[in-house]
């Protein structure tokens, strides 16, 4: 009793509390305590709502290689909505101390136990009888394993929200006894290495990294530490939040927790989120919500509270044209399906094959690309379904269905009987269905994933029956299944030993389809009730008051051929009286030319193509096209198209019939459109008589221009086409304006692609923080000769570059990979800039005028880029 007393002492005598400021959210008091525990020390923060009063308290566990930093955004709002909420790193992460257990149930999960008798001796915390506090546990990854382990040992604990965690953590690295090698690796070195670990965990890492093959030992020690072990002792309330893009912990892991804690008779939802491990769309608000629901119903015992289905999925609808994310929809049933629901069969073709495993396993073929998920191209292509993946030819046997007659939806496991015999003992193999497009050469691995099989007395023979990676995919009209069995895999270990595998099929492949589970008809928003009768109202009033449009100022008949001049334009920022995105800004724009706006991120470009087009009416200044002044609706504006911040297309129409359906919701005359003209002008050929859905983002963005360029406007503008394209696509955009502004009509393009916009602009604004730096041909301004290129023979450090900057004559000077780029004051001379570089010891090799827009770009900016 003493040394579990001893064990919760603060050693951290008082805390800071803080408050939120006044007039925002509800304050939140945070206070950070360490605590000392058996064999180390917890760094805490508790957070409590302002007031007085007891709250249902919860735990908020990090995921693995975080802290309770990274937990604090969602304990503030779960603090502001009633809750005592207490966030701590776990042994070994941020500033706590300790030996990292994997969730030990001596070690981590004795820690929540000790965190929760603090909880109970807090006058802020809700008792359910004294020392048991009303609680509950969430979590991420390794975090949302402590809440299902903390639920499984501890009595004390209410409700429990794990997410994208493990179920059985021997089952999740081990996967039918083959070693996830790549996540294992992960876990054990980014950690900080092995000697972080307990020892007993660090000996069982060497053990199997070193042999390739897991133990019985390995499994034990993984099986002790996996919320598994206790799963007849949970019996709580529990949210299971679990990610589809995920070859660390996959569905698998959760379903088996589903059936489990369903068994012992508690509450369980199931939400599938776009997200995971590999990447994907984590849904963090949405997922935060769900939680917080969760939570009042099941700790403050409200009700009313909307936890939401008791299983949903996220589907991907297709990609949002504005930005290239996937775009998510819900789809949801009564109850959980499992991984096996309703099956289909699906005859598959193909002989027996044979199949080579290389020596040493290489090369290996890819699939997911564990621990790098995180980044933005890989989340981004994960969220999409589509991803990196690589089979060696003669290292893969494969099967291929029939082109399916009508669109199939998998939901949950496919499962295939399969023949292996080797010429080894011990057989490897890894098996994954792909979607096959109609021309048979594009596929696609939903999620990334692959499930391993280890086939032991392998010689003799032997029927295997595959249970492949759970998914959720639809496979359209027109596509083929291909079942794929590889002999090596990125992500695993493989047998050294040279081996060859014959593989053939045992009957067809069995899809679980899940008809239960429907997308819901999203309700009609209130505004679409309130809005006719707003809109009657304020016309009403309109028309009472007598209010009368602004009168736009009459036309200026000289200007009546010049496309654009814009005189002293000024845009502030919304609720700012001195900050402005756009200050004080003029130029002109002739005829036949392409005009590039430049400038770096926050120069105003956008703003001001924005306030061209009459979208948002600037403050001061004005800008008139062909003489007439723009204003929101203005007529002029029928002579300029555009093409700004993306446009969005209906996917299942054919590029013409968008185009044809866009012009027509102009309600201008058919004949207006020119819609050959600029189709022939975009380039996009045959492609046009194909559903959008089938586009490249370089077709799309060629698409999205000829939409701009329908009726031939005068003034077209361009923000940022060459978004996502790939260098072929780039030229041939370059060509589209170039030919667009032969015919004698203007362009004006904003990029960040500095060599496209030497290429095909005539002429150049250069913006920076709202203001005009310079305007004129691109070759006067590549070429300026009051700028030149300071070759020398070592690099120049920081204090010297301040130091030629501040020289008389010197308008900036800014570091270059060869040198110094200086730009000189009128009155500057190259000779003069030479002396006093010697003097400065600046080691000279050549003195030039530069001739690259990007050094011509920096200088005028002064390097704010």
């Amino acid at each position: 009793m003493v040394a579990a007393a001893a064990a919760v002492v603060v050693l951290a005598g008082a805390g800071t509390w803080t408050a939120a400021a006044s007039g925002g959210p509800p304050p939140v008091h945070r206070t950070d305590q360490v605590m000392a525990v058996d064999g180390g020390r917890l760094d805490t923060s508790f957070f409590t709502p302002a007031g007085t009063g007891r709250h249902p308290a919860v735990l908020l566990a990090h995921g693995f290689g975080g802290s309770k930093d990274d937990m604090r955004g969602q304990a503030e709002d779960l603090a502001r909505d009633g809750y005592a909420v207490l966030t701590w790193s776990a042994r070994g992460f941020g500033r706590s101390t300790g030996k990292i257990g994997l969730n030990d149930p001596k070690g981590e999960v004795a820690d929540v136990s000790r965190l929760i008798d603090w909880l109970a001796k807090r006058p802020q915390v809700q008792l359910d009888k004294p020392g048991d506090p009303r609680v509950g546990v969430a979590g991420g990854s390794y975090g949302g394993a402590i809440s299902l382990l903390a639920a499984g040992y501890d009595h004390r604990v209410d409700a429990i929200a794990p997410a994208i965690t493990y179920w059985n953590l021997a089952d999740a690295l081990f996967p039918n006894g083959v070693f996830k090698k790549l996540w294992a690796g992960v876990f054990f070195n980014t950690a900080g290495g092995c000697a972080r670990f307990t020892p007993e965990l660090c000996r069982m890492y060497d053990r199997v990294a070193e042999s390739g093959t897991p133990d019985q030992a390995a499994r034990t020690l993984l099986e002790e530490r996996s919320p598994s072990a206790v799963a007849a002792r949970i019996k709580v309330p529990t949210l299971l939040v679990q990610g589809q893009t995920d070859s660390l912990f996959t569905l698998a892991q959760a379903d088996a927790a589903q059936k489990a804690i369903r068994a012992s008779g508690a509450p369980v939802d199931v939400d599938w989120i776009a997200g995971g491990h590999d990447g994907g769309d984590m849904e963090t608000a949405r997922v935060q919500a769900r939680v917080q629901a969760w939570f009042d119903r099941y700790l403050k015992g409200d009700k009313n509270a909307a936890t939401g289905p008791a299983f949903r999925i996220t589907r991907t609808g297709g990609v949002n044209s504005n930005d290239g994310t996937a775009q998510l929809r819900g789809a949801s049933a009564d109850s959980y399906p499992g991984l096996h629901d309703h099956q289909r069969a699906v005859a598959l073709t193909g002989g027996p094959q044979k199949v080579a495993n290389p020596a040493g396993a290489s090369p290996p073929g890819v699939s997911a690309l564990p621990g790098l998920g995180g980044s933005g191209g890989l989340s981004q292509l994960s969220a999409l379904g589509v991803g990196v993946s690589l089979d060696f030819p003669g290292q893969y046997a494969r099967f291929d269905s029939a082109r399916l007659t009508r669109d199939l939806q998998i939901t949950g496991t496919p499962t295939a009987t399969v023949h292996i015999t080797s010429t080894s003992d011990d057989a490897v193999l890894f098996g994954k269905v792909y979607d096959v497009g109609p021309d048979g050469t594009q596929q696609v691995l939903p999620s990334q994933l692959v499930a391993p099989f280890r086939v032991t007395g392998a010689k003799a023979g032997k029927d295997v029956t595959l249970t492949l990676p759970a998914i959720d995919h639809q496979v359209q009209k027109g596509h083929r299944l291909r079942l794929v069995l590889a002999s090596t895999d990125l992500g695993y270990a493989s047998p050294a030993t040279p081996a060859t595998y014959t593989v053939s099929l045992k009957g067809a492949l069995s899809v679980p389809t899940a008809p239960a589970v429907t997308t819901a008809a999203a309700p009609l928003p209130a505004w679409v009730w309130w809005l006719p009768a707003a809109g009657a109202a304020l016309a009403l009033a309109l028309v009472l008051t007598g209010r009368r449009r602004t009168t736009a100022p009459a036309p200026d008949p000289e200007l009546s051929q010049v496309p654009l001049v814009i005189r002293d334009l000024s845009k502030r920022y919304a609720k700012s009286t001195d900050r402005y995105a756009v200050r004080e800004l003029s130029f002109r724009v002739e005829c036949g030319q392409v005009l590039g706006l430049l400038g770096p991120n926050g120069a105003g470009k956008t703003t001001t193509l924005r306030m061209l087009m009459g979208l948002i009416t600037p403050d001061d200044g004005e800008i008139r096209v062909f003489g007439h002044a723009v204003r929101p609706g203005a007529p002029v504006l029928s002579r300029v198209g555009a093409f700004v911040e993306g446009a969005g297309f209906l996917p299942h129409l054919s590029g013409r019939e968008n185009l044809e359906l866009y012009w027509r919701a102009t309600g201008r005359p058919p004949e207006d459109a020119h819609l050959d003209e600029a189709l022939e002008i975009a380039g996009l050929g045959d492609a046009l008589a194909r559903a959008v859905r089938t586009y490249s983002q370089g077709m799309r963005q060629r698409l999205a221009i000829a939409q701009a360029m329908l009726g031939l406007p005068d003034l077209l503008i361009l923000d940022e086409p060459t978004n996502g394209l790939d260098p072929p696509q780039i030229r041939e955009m370059r060509e589209v304006m170039i030919r667009y502004a032969a015919a004698g009509r203007t362009v004006i393009v904003s990029s960040h692609l500095l060599a496209e916009v030497e290429q095909s602009c005539t002429h150049l604004v250069v913006m920076d923080r709202g203001r005009l730096v310079q305007a004129g041909p691109v070759r006067e301004i590549v070429g300026s000769g009051d700028t030149l290129l300071v070759g020398t023979a070592t690099p120049v450090q920081d204090p010297v570059v301040e130091k030629v900057d501040a020289l008389a004559g010197v308008a900036s000077a800014v570091r270059t990979d060869d040198g110094l780029l200086v730009r000189l004051e009128p009155g500057g001379t190259a000779e003069q800039l030479v002396v006093e570089l010697v003097r400065l010891d600046v080691p000279v090799a050549s003195v030039g005028p530069h001739r690259r827009l990007e050094d011509a770009f920096l200088t005028l900016i002064g390097g704010s880029a």
